[in-house]
């Protein structure tokens, strides 16, 4: 069935620039795909059974979003790097341990989704990613949120369901970040950094389902200042 669905598909993709085929059972990344590489900005093959992202997917250079959801993926080839105009890069669902350096070089990426996998370690190298406004690493193995953070450029970092303890201050000093989602982590209140409350620009702050009760979060120091921003923000979009 794969094939058949590929090839009838590869037509329409050549006038629209978009290929989708999802939920079809394909193993592999459609060899074919590849006489598209100069017409193709979206790619769809979420619910599939794909194991490797061939090295070939480097030749896609028109490529704006790439989205394999629900396969079986264990990495990412560094070959991903070539994509320039990238915005959208989204691997839930897989089993992904580790992420490329050559993530970095996607300098047109603006959302990074990659929940449900198996990152036990917060990417570094992402610092790059001048125009990201979605970072969504929740429901994988992260641990540790260290220090060198500061520079990411996201907007919004989602690290709901993993099990950190450990959250560098440096996170406080994302030049961008307003919307911090930690909820259901293994933080305790004295290993929240005060100065995400006083010194960040953070205006959404979420820490429910963690070792402490929520509402201790008003006892600290800055908390008043925290809720400023987020009255704010929240009067802005009503």
């Amino acid at each position: 069935m794969g094939n058949s669905a590929v090839k009838s598909h590869l037509e329409t993709s050549q006038k629209t620039g978009v290929f989708q085929l999802t939920g079809k059972g394909l193993q592999e990344f459609p060899e074919e795909l590849q006489r598209l590489t100069g017409n193709l900005r979206t790619v769809d093959l979420s619910g599939n059974k794909i194991e490797v992202l061939p090295a070939a997917v480097g030749n896609f250079l028109q490529l704006k979003s790439l989205t394999l959801n629900s396969n079986r993926l264990t990495s990412i080839p560094n070959e991903i790097g070539k994509l320039k105009k990238l915005e959208t890069l989204s691997l839930n669902g897989n089993r992904i341990q580790q992420l490329p350096p050559s993530l970095g070089q996607l300098r047109a990426l603006r959302t990074l989704s990659l929940v449900g996998n198996q990152i036990s370690e917060f990417p570094s190298g992402l610092a790059t990613l001048r125009h990201l406004d979605l970072l969504d690493l929740s429901r994988n193995q992260i641990q540790n949120v260290p220090a060198g953070v500061s520079e990411l450029q996201a907007i919004e970092i989602n690290l709901n369901q993993n099990q950190i303890s450990v959250l560098s201050a440096d996170v406080s000093h994302c030049p961008r970040l307003k919307v911090l989602r930690l909820e259901e982590n293994c933080l305790e209140l004295s290993s929240i950094p005060l100065s995400i409350l006083t010194d960040s620009q953070v205006s959404l702050f979420s820490v429910e389902g963690n070792l402490f009760e929520v509402k201790k979060l008003r006892d600290l120091d800055g908390y008043d200042k925290y809720m400023e921003r987020f009255t704010a923000t929240k009067k802005k979009f009503a």
